[in-house]
């Protein structure tokens, strides 16, 4: 994965390159074709939490979202990668008791919230963070839905549970190729492998979902519309989807994943992308995919939300501008 990488946001210490990050990264037009590419197109990943949107088409086309009265706020948590805010896990908590179902019955596994006023209230009550904490628990919700829906055992994070292999078989509907193989994620749900061309090809296939009727496309536009119309809920304040999201207006959604992983999803232009930093550094593919999106004419390069990406301030104990950042130059089209 790391063959034929190519630099892709650089870190400067007064006239020193301190650190290099390198990456692969592609644009698919309409038809899943590459439009424009970084690096090498075939890189095999794991796409992380960038595909949850992906994980999340079953909960609606097999009828499950439209038989428990799903709304637009519990859609766009099934794509979530939430920093445990209360908007988030109050929100969590009434799906499952919406369900019938409590806490227990996750089994994504604890996580101490990302979100500092809920970390610290939490602190100050002396409690301990549970599984609706954890930045997966809104996919999670959903999948539990589905998984009542089918009416399948408790254990729906099994690579072989009903659960999954709906996810599986969306999964490589999406990237229009069979998955090599998976690994487990940070939340015990399978992670399905695919390459960089894959995930933006699914990624164009959401772009233009509206174009279609079919079952599978109405629930890729209805995943995007939810994304868009509560970014909040996708991730959280001073997060950088959150932020893109409402800086462009709602009309590109995009998504982070660990280990470097991004994607966006462009209706108006019929366009997807996706990118992966070989290192896993995120404050790399937060400037990558900020980069890109100004390349395309997405949002501008003046906007304070992409400066915030691409360039962010490196201070140092004091306050002080110490380093830093910047797209390497080979990522201009």
């Amino acid at each position: 994965m790391t063959q034929d990488a190519v630099p892709m946001v650089e870190l400067w210490r007064a006239d020193l390159l301190e650190s290099l990050h390198f990456g692969h990264a592609v644009v698919c037009d309409a038809g899943g074709e590459i439009l424009h590419s970084w690096g090498d197109p075939q890189a095999l990943i794991y796409p992380r939490s960038s595909c949850k949107m992906i994980q999340a088409l079953p909960l609606i086309t097999s009828g499950a979202a439209d038989a428990h009265g799903l709304t637009t706020e519990q859609l766009a948590l099934s794509c979530a990668s939430h920093s445990g805010a209360a908007i988030h896990t109050t929100r969590v908590a009434s799906w499952l008791a919406d369900l019938g179902l409590t806490d227990d019955d996750l089994r994504c596994g604890p996580q101490e919230p990302t979100d500092r006023p809920a970390m610290e209230a939490m602190i100050r009550a002396n409690e301990s963070p549970c599984q609706i904490h954890n930045n997966c628990s809104g996919k999670h919700a959903g999948f539990l839905t589905l998984n009542k829906h089918l009416g399948a055992g408790p254990d729906y994070v099994e690579p072989d549970h009903a659960v999954q292999l709906a996810v599986r078989a969306a999964f490589e509907d999406a990237t229009d190729m069979e998955s090599p193989g998976f690994g487990i994620d940070g939340c015990s749900a399978p992670n399905f492998q695919t390459t960089l061309h894959g995930l933006a090809r699914a990624m164009s296939w959401f772009a233009t979902a509206t174009d279609r009727n079919d079952s599978q496309s109405n629930a890729a536009a209805r995943l995007v519309a939810a994304m868009v119309t509560h970014p909040e809920l996708v991730a959280g304040e001073e997060r950088a989807c959150t932020r893109l999201m409402r800086a462009m207006g709602g009309k590109v959604a995009v998504k982070t994943g660990a280990e470097g992983v991004f994607i966006a999803i462009v209706p108006e232009r019929r366009l997807g992308i996706a990118l992966k930093i070989t290192d896993g550094a995120t404050r790399a593919s937060e400037a990558a995919l900020a980069t890109i999106l100004v390349e395309l004419g997405l949002i501008a390069a003046e906007d304070p939300v992409a400066q915030s990406l691409m360039c962010p301030p490196q201070l140092n104990r004091r306050g002080i501008p110490a380093a830093r950042i910047a797209p390497a130059s080979g990522l201009s089209l």
